[in-house]
C-alpha cells in the first residue's frame, strides 16, 4: 500500500483544507506597453480539483501559470491561495515545466532529495520521502540513474516526484508532456491520473491538447486570446479513472476543439492575411487523436 508523504495523520488531515486557489480580475500587460497579455481573469480552483487550462497560442495561457506560481506580478488584481495572497514564488506551490530541468550530474533520487535538502530537511526523512516519491512515479529501481540514462518519460515522472515530494499546497504544469510522443504521453496521462486519484492534490495544468485536457481535468478553461480572457468553462462530468477511448471522451474533445477554433478563426479574420484549410472529406470524425492539439 502507497504510503502517504505525510508524516502523521494530523498532518493528511491538515492538508485536507490545503489548496484552494482563488484567481481575482488577474490583468498582466506585456512588458513595456498598455496591451494586456491577459485581462480581468477571475477563477476558482476548489481544493483538489483537477483544471486544464487551454487556448490559441499566444492567448496568456503560460503567464496565468507563471503569475500563479509568483514568477509574475499581476498589473492588477490577486492570487489568493488558502486565504494568502501570493507574492513571489513559495514551497505551497511547485511546478513542472515542459523541459525537465533535472541537474545531470545528480541521480534521480538525488534530484527528487534536492529542494528538500536545501529546505533542511534531516537525511533521514529526506530518504524515506524520497523512496515514497519515487514508489509514486514507479521509478523505484531506477533511483541511481544518472538523467542521461532515463528515457524522456522517466525524466518526466522524475520531475513530478521531485513537484510533489515538497508536498505542495497546489500543483502547476506547463505542457509537461509536449515533447514526449504519443505513446509516452498516453501512459503518463495514465500514470498522472493515477497520481492525482492517490494524493488529491489541487492542480493546475496548461496545455496545448485537447485530448490532453479532457482526459484528465475535472474542468477546462478555454482562454479568449488578445488578450487573454475566460471565453468558457467546461465542465468535465466524467468518474476518475477514466477509459480514454470512451465515446464520451471524443465528444467532449469535439466540443472543446470547436471553441478553439473558432477562436483561432476569429484571431486569423482579423489578421491581414487570413488562410482557413479546407476541411478534410472522408475524414472519420471520431479520429480526433490523428492531432489534438491547436
Amino acid at each position: 500500500m502507497l504510503l502517504s508523504l505525510f508524516k502523521t495523520a494530523s498532518a493528511a488531515a491538515k492538508s485536507e483544507t490545503r489548496g484552494h486557489l482563488c484567481l481575482n480580475s488577474l490583468t498582466r500587460l506585456y512588458a513595456g506597453s498598455r496591451a494586456s497579455g491577459i485581462e480581468g481573469i477571475s477563477l476558482e480552483c476548489r481544493q483538489g480539483e483537477f483544471v486544464c487550462v487551454v487556448g490559441p497560442s499566444g492567448c496568456g495561457k503560460s503567464t496565468l501559470l507563471n503569475l500563479v506560481a509568483g514568477m509574475l506580478k499581476p498589473d492588477s488584481g490577486s492570487v489568493v491561495l488558502d486565504g494568502v495572497e501570493v507574492r513571489g514564488p513559495g514551497p505551497d506551490r511547485a511546478v513542472v515545466f515542459q523541459d525537465h530541468g533535472l541537474f545531470p550530474w545528480l541521480t534521480a533520487a538525488q534530484n527528487i532529495a534536492f529542494g528538500l535538502k536545501m529546505a533542511g530537511v534531516p537525511r533521514s526523512e529526506r530518504e524515506e520521502r524520497v523512496q515514497q516519491a519515487l514508489a509514486m512515479v514507479h521509478l523505484e529501481s531506477s533511483a541511481n540513474k544518472l538523467v542521461h540514462e532515463l528515457s524522456g518519460g522517466m525524466k518526466q515522472r522524475v520531475a513530478i516526484a521531485r513537484a510533489l515530494v515538497m508536498d505542495p499546497a497546489v500543483l502547476l504544469m506547463d505542457e509537461p508532456f509536449a515533447a514526449l510522443d504519443a505513446q509516452t504521453r498516453t501512459l503518463l496521462h495514465q500514470q498522472l491520473q493515477d497520481l492525482w486519484i492517490k494524493t488529491r492534490k489541487t492542480i493546475l495544468f496548461v496545455t496545448h491538447s485537447v485530448g490532453e485536457a479532457v482526459r484528465l481535468a475535472d474542468r477546462i478553461v478555454v482562454l479568449h486570446a488578445h488578450p487573454g480572457r475566460i471565453r468558457r468553462v467546461v465542465n468535465i462530468e466524467l468518474a476518475h479513472p477514466r477509459n480514454f477511448d470512451s465515446r464520451d471522451i471524443t465528444e467532449l474533445v469535439h466540443l472543446v476543439r470547436k471553441e478553439i477554433e473558432d477562436e483561432v478563426n476569429r484571431i486569423n479574420s482579423e489578421a491581414s492575411e487570413f488562410w482557413k484549410p479546407a476541411s478534410a472529406a472522408g475524414v472519420d470524425s471520431d479520429t480526433f487523436c490523428l492531432g489534438d492539439g491547436i
